[in-house]
């Protein structure tokens, strides 16, 4: 029986897992919290709050691994913590999955990368990234671990979309010349996924994105034509106010290549562009 243990058992985790518990998969999931635990197990998921719990039976278990956790300033959290336990069962997994982000190319003033590109990441996100990319390599170079590396563009899906910002009123249209961003559906994130362990191909790493980088102010008005709301108001960059966070996603612009999950994985798009992921939100919404 495969059996999925996913370390911060998240959004795009969770929409793998549709995928395969009905495909008769045991799925175990970290969460930090309590309560995060108790909803995962709703959705049918062997939950356990980590890292408080011993995760050697779970460990000793698993034919294959998720790590959703993002770095922090001491490094890979699961590294930190199991990394003596993941070697001695590196040569029993079938498929280790790492989600990083497409962040660990940098800045491109618009241009193309693909997974050739080098990584030159300009924000602290993308270097921590780069980092724990490196360290999971390192493992899997040591052990044998069938390590796939998967980039992701910036993630939309049900409960993640525009239309809320839309509708309060919130929603602003931020111009910054020349500037455009690289988004994937979270269905196609399974999909890849999915895709991957059932032809594995370790050592590979896979960009993560549709096929239409867009400037955001498009995106933004694009879901108000959708809601038949007004055009929300555009403010330059330069003059609006945004937290540090947002901002620093601004710092950087590229658009990028997704040929490899289609040839090598025989991946189609559910979503090929953002157009089509918007209405298929909003249909689902009225539905």
């Amino acid at each position: 029986m495969p059996h999925l243990l996913s370390f911060g058992h998240g959004y795009s985790a969770q929409a793998l897992t549709r995928i395969l518990l009905d495909q008769g998969w045991t799925v175990t999931g970290t969460s930090r919290t309590r309560e995060k635990v108790e909803s995962l197990k709703q959705d049918g998921v062997q939950a356990v709050v980590w890292p408080s719990t011993d995760m050697d039976s779970h460990l000793a278990t698993a034919t294959h691994l998720l790590v959703s956790v993002g770095p922090g300033e001491s490094g890979d959290p699961v590294l930190n913590e199991l990394r003596s336990q993941i070697s001695k069962v590196a040569d029993k997994l079938d498929w280790v999955g790492y989600l990083s982000t497409t962040g660990v190319y940098g800045d491109h003033n618009g241009g193309w990368v693909d997974e050739s590109t080098p990584l030159t990441p300009s924000t602290r996100r993308g270097k921590r990234r780069v980092e724990a990319e490196a360290a999971w390599q390192d493992l899997a170079s040591e052990t044998g671990l069938p390590l796939h590396i998967f980039r992701l563009a910036g993630i939309y899906g049900p409960g993640r979309g525009p239309f809320s910002k839309v509708r309060n009123g919130t929603a602003r249209r931020i111009i910054k010349d020349g500037q455009v961003f690289s988004r994937i559906h979270v269905d196609d994130i399974a999909q890849v996924l999915e895709a991957s362990i059932q032809r594995p191909n370790a050592g590979t790493v896979y960009n993560l994105c549709d096929d239409d980088a867009a400037p955001p102010q498009d995106v933004i008005g694009y879901a108000a034509k959708l809601l038949g709301m007004p055009l929300p108001e555009a403010i330059d960059f330069g003059s609006a106010d945004l937290s540090p966070m947002a901002r620093s996603f601004y710092a950087e612009s590229k658009r990028v290549r997704n040929d490899r999950i289609k040839d090598e994985l025989g991946v189609t798009l559910l979503y090929p562009d953002y157009r089509s992921g918007l209405q298929a939100l909003l249909t689902a919404e009225n539905t």
